[in-house]
């Protein structure tokens, strides 16, 4: 991997912050977007904008077939059956609310459980409390490992549903997640994985994993905001109920009744965002000519080559040091509060994200208020890990 080449597709990165190179760590929160994907946006808006699917002029007919090839290309990315099986949201949050709704109006009767692991994202602990849940979570381990065996002693014949995340985004954990949907299986319940921080950085494969339901953002793999996918098994998809109503999901409309659209379309209500679809489609390119897997072993090196420096700092905590895990560094400096470690590391252009992450209940089991969270993407060198602690060995003094 050339990184020069890699880093001249992201001109986001070529600017100085407080007079500083930036150096951007926040790439658990959103990466950056490459020439792919911004070109991609600019000519869909120059030459291509149209609405779908519903008119008979060329505008409309390309438009839609770009649309849908995206469609395709996901279906390849995660290994699924059909294209289909592929339904586009807004982003992994829309993703997990659409399944919650759609999956407790079909099949919650009250008394209803889910079982989450204790380290989710508010995204994939709230819409399950909407819908009514009494949520039972997986505890883990200090260092950031879930307890299956205590997942097992949760179930009961009230479990409806498991919901876990694949990638912890504060911890960097990769769950076992193929344990978990052969657990979940074995007690004949569905299983919805968010993968909101894993397609970035694994290879996914939803038929490997057997999962039920996979849910992920654009924004997490270097495509636009505003678009995400939620993928799910055929069977399943055919009993749930749409998640909204209007145009595009419905097959015929009275006064008197409503039938609705074949899949995906009948969970796709309204227009789209098409243009940030195709941008999906360009990063998912990008992606694969960079290689999948050197991306994987890139950000490992990256990680490595981080913990090992910040670890050999005085008073320094680190948060999550499971041995399976991707580049997620979360870590807090003495009794120094993450925003005031956040702030200083800004002022010398290092951008990385303070706070509790959405994940509330992980800092309740550590007891701190939050971390600073630095977070590792392709286009990150081994130079701005360097800059980075040399940062935090400068302004460690002033926290003191």
């Amino acid at each position: 991997m050339n990184i020069n080449d890699i880093r001249a597709q992201f001109p986001i990165l070529d600017q100085q912050v407080h007079g500083r190179q930036l150096v951007y760590l926040d790439n658990a929160a959103t990466t950056q977007k490459p020439l792919w994907v911004i070109n991609a946006l600019d000519d869909y808006y120059r030459s291509l904008n149209a609405n779908i699917h519903r008119g008979a002029h060329h505008l409309a007919a390309a438009a839609t077939e770009r649309y849908e090839a995206v469609r395709r290309q996901v279906q390849q990315l995660i290994g699924a059956r059909h294209s289909h099986e592929v339904v586009f949201t807004r982003g992994t949050t829309e993703s997990i609310n659409l399944v919650a709704h759609a999956f407790a109006k079909r099949f919650f009767t009250g008394d209803d459980e889910v079982i989450l692991s204790g380290m989710e994202h508010h995204s994939n602990i709230v819409p399950w409390q909407l819908a009514g849940a009494r949520l039972r979570p997986i505890p883990f381990s200090d260092d950031g490992v879930l307890d299956l065996e205590a997942a097992e002693r949760l179930f009961t014949d009230r479990t409806r549903i498991v919901a876990v995340n694949h990638v912890s985004n504060t911890l960097g954990t990769v769950n076992p997640v193929a344990d978990l949907v052969s657990m979940a299986h074995a007690h004949g319940v569905p299983i919805l994985i968010d993968g909101a921080q894993a397609i970035s950085h694994l290879a996914v494969d939803v038929q490997a994993l057997g999962c039920d339901f996979y849910c992920f953002s654009g924004h997490k793999m270097y495509a636009p905001m505003g678009v995400g996918v939620m993928y799910g098994r055929e069977e399943l998809l055919d009993e749930l109920p749409p998640y909204q109503g209007g145009g595009e999901m419905i097959s015929e409309v009275t006064f008197e009744r409503t039938t609705y659209n074949q899949l995906p379309f009948k969970f796709e209500a309204g227009t789209p965002s098409v243009g940030d679809v195709i941008g999906l489609g360009e990063a998912i390119a990008f992606m694969q000519e960079v290689g999948l897997g050197t991306i994987a072993d890139h950000e490992a090196d990256l990680l490595r080559h981080a913990t090992e420096a910040v670890s050999r700092l005085d008073g320094i905590r680190l948060f999550g040091t499971a041995k399976e895990k991707t580049s997620v560094l979360s870590f807090l400096v003495g009794e120094a509060h993450p925003y005031d470690v956040g702030t200083l590391l800004d002022q010398l252009g290092i951008a990385v994200r303070t706070g509790h992450h959405c994940t509330q209940p992980i800092m309740d089991r550590y007891g701190i208020p939050g971390t600073v969270r630095a977070s590792f993407a392709v286009y990150n060198t081994r130079q701005e890990v360097d800059l980075f602690v040399s940062a935090l060995q400068r302004i460690m003094p002033m926290l003191a």
